[in-house]
């Protein structure tokens, strides 16, 4: 069974970089993890792919050594074993409110003892029967990676339950669901998210378990280390394209090119928080 490198690189202390990328071309999937990114953020709470186009991108990325975090949308349990068959190294769980949901989450993505998960073998996951059923179910539980989005000012106010629930492995501060639900949206450096922060960042600590957030900046990430973060999920293909054609219109118009933006802001994102 393929290695979990985010899992591994956790367990040696080192911090994990990942990138968001919305675009279901293989090719793209394919290239950044050839580029040797510790993973992929695939979204599938937002985004609609197709299970069939999921288990094309995940194969492209093994080509690789990047992992891929699949984000599942709330209550969305039925799908998740369905992934990590397909070959997906750990599940993202959206906005958990409590210990419970998280439990159930665990329930369903890992074998007994520690879960309930249903067993296929014909997977890329195994791979394709070519395991013995115990070597598999073991490694599947130990590779398999547990990722809980904390979203909600419940959810924060629950955040020590949440670490302490077994094969929970991190939590994951979201920062836009959470200034909107605390009526400060875009306000990441309100005190309610930095003390929101801070709230995960104990809870993970005193449960020695890892949290991690968003960045979107080279500082904005040192802040996070500094703060004990060590899963990282760096800016999304969607904003590094922008940010490559705002460049490009910036270094070329002094040179008496024009550009016909159908934008009518093209400055600042949610993902640009310094």
């Amino acid at each position: 069974m393929r290695k979990s490198k985010i899992k591994t690189k956790l367990a040696e202390g080192k911090p994990v970089l990942l990138t968001m990328l919305n675009t279901i071309d293989p090719s793209l999937f394919e290239l950044t993890s050839l580029f040797g990114l510790d993973g992929i953020w695939l979204d599938l709470e937002h985004n609609n792919p197709s299970l069939e186009t999921v288990s094309t991108l995940l194969r492209a990325a093994r080509v690789g050594s990047a992992d891929v975090l699949v984000r599942l949308a709330k209550g969305e349990f039925m799908r998740m074993g369905r992934v990590l068959e397909a070959g997906a190294s750990g599940i993202m769980y959206a906005r958990c409110d409590d210990a419970a949901e998280a439990r159930e989450v665990v329930r369903w993505c890992k074998f007994g003892p520690l879960g309930k998960r249903g067993f296929c073998g014909g997977n890329a996951d195994m791979p394709y029967c070519t395991m013995n059923l115990p070597d598999y179910i073991q490694q599947a539980n130990e590779q398999t990676f547990v990722v809980i989005q904390v979203e909600d000012p419940q959810a924060v106010d629950n955040a020590f339950e949440i670490a302490q629930v077994p094969g929970v492995d991190v939590l994951f501060f979201g920062p836009a669901d959470f200034s909107i639900a605390s009526g400060c949206p875009g306000q990441f450096d309100h005190p309610k998210s930095q003390q929101a922060i801070e709230t995960v960042a104990d809870a993970a600590r005193k449960a020695h378990i890892h949290w991690g957030s968003i960045s979107s900046s080279l500082d904005h990430t040192k802040r996070l280390l500094e703060s004990g973060a060590s899963l990282i999920s760096y800016l999304s293909d969607t904003v590094i394209f922008k940010k490559h054609l705002q460049c490009i219109q910036k270094q070329f118009e002094p040179l008496g090119f024009d550009f016909d933006s159908r934008l009518t802001s093209i400055d600042g994102s949610y993902l640009e928080m310094e």
